[in-house]
């Protein structure tokens, strides 16, 4: 069973070791490896759009919604018609995400042991599981963030049930990576559950000999239409609602409102979302380490010539399992 802890100051004058008590702990390069190791844990992010930091709680990204129209002009004196471009506006909404990591104080006593090589990996780790569940799934999203890849291409129509014949749904007519074509994108890349390896592994051609397999020798290379697939391993894809999502990532656009911070408590209690208390910091003996991070995303899917029709056209299609 998961627990998710808040954490509360249970006396009034409690003293804590505030963020600049904390530097020695997380000097600023290190808080900066946090940074690029929680995008990298994140296979949404590691393959997404990068914009410039937010400097503001919100963002409005101005996007193409209507195409200028051209004539022929009837004759020589025939008369020239007007046409209209427009925009419309969409926002990235910043959203906090935090964890905090109770420690041992012998633990930190210790000073052979290496705490933040400890430490880090776990926080990058819970950072990216969070951000991938919430943009491909929509899971414990929060209130103001749009819908998440799988709902929103369920809505556009981009869904293809996986079949028997799973070289034709990703890569034939009516395949997934067509259906991000019809709506005038090209799949840039792709992330699936790592039960896909073995379905991938399982391909084979009419003369029985495998497709994504050069030797049982080498490495397999994980590539549909020259874009490569991601298996994210930090738990955020759920196979039951999907089992390959592809794209074109550059129209997943993301920026970050406030880099890692952290801060440092010594006294205090860490409760569980039903009121019991996990840890009691002066009574167990404990620090716990609270980081915070604010970042917000969006999907622009501008009008193109191909795809007209805001309700239909998607950058994105999924391959979804039987009867999903």
């Amino acid at each position: 069973m998961k627990k998710y802890f808040n954490l509360q100051l249970f006396e009034t004058d409690a003293q804590i070791i505030d963020r600049s008590g904390a530097e020695s702990l997380i000097p600023e390069d290190r808080a900066a490896e946090i940074i690029q190791g929680a995008i990298a844990q994140s296979a949404v992010l590691s393959m997404g759009r990068r914009l410039a930091n937010m400097t503001a709680a919100q963002t409005r990204l101005p996007v193409l919604d209507a195409l200028p129209i051209a004539y022929f002009v009837n004759g020589d004196t025939g008369q020239k018609k007007t046409t209209r471009q427009a925009w419309d506006k969409k926002t990235i909404i910043a959203e906090e995400i935090a964890v905090i990591v109770p420690i041992p104080e012998a633990v930190l006593d210790d000073a052979d042991y290496d705490i933040w090589g400890e430490v880090r990996p776990r926080i990058q780790e819970a950072f990216g599981q969070v951000i991938d569940a919430a943009i491909l799934f929509g899971t414990n999203k929060p209130a103001t963030w749009r819908e998440g890849l799988v709902p929103s291409a369920t809505t556009a129509g981009a869904v293809k049930q996986i079949s028997a014949d799973l070289y034709t749904d990703l890569l034939g007519e009516g395949g997934i990576i067509s259906k991000v074509e019809e709506s005038g994108y090209f799949v840039s890349g792709h992330v699936a559950d790592i039960g896909m390896r073995a379905k991938l592994r399982g391909l084979k051609d009419g003369n029985e000999r495998p497709l994504f397999l050069n030797s049982m020798q080498q490495a397999g290379n994980y590539t549909l239409d020259g874009s490569a697939i991601q298996f994210p391993r930090n738990g955020a894809f759920d196979k039951t609602k999907a089992h390959m999502i592809s794209g074109d990532f550059s129209q997943l656009v993301y920026s970050i409102r406030q880099d890692i911070t952290f801060k440092l408590f010594t006294e205090g209690i860490v409760q569980n979302t039903d009121g019991t208390i996990a840890y009691n910091l002066m009574q167990n003996d404990m620090v716990a380490l609270r980081a915070v991070m604010r970042l917000g995303w969006e999907i622009p899917n501008p009008v193109n010539a191909m795809a007209k029709e805001k309700a239909k056209r998607f950058p994105f299609a999924v391959l979804t399992p039987a009867g999903a």
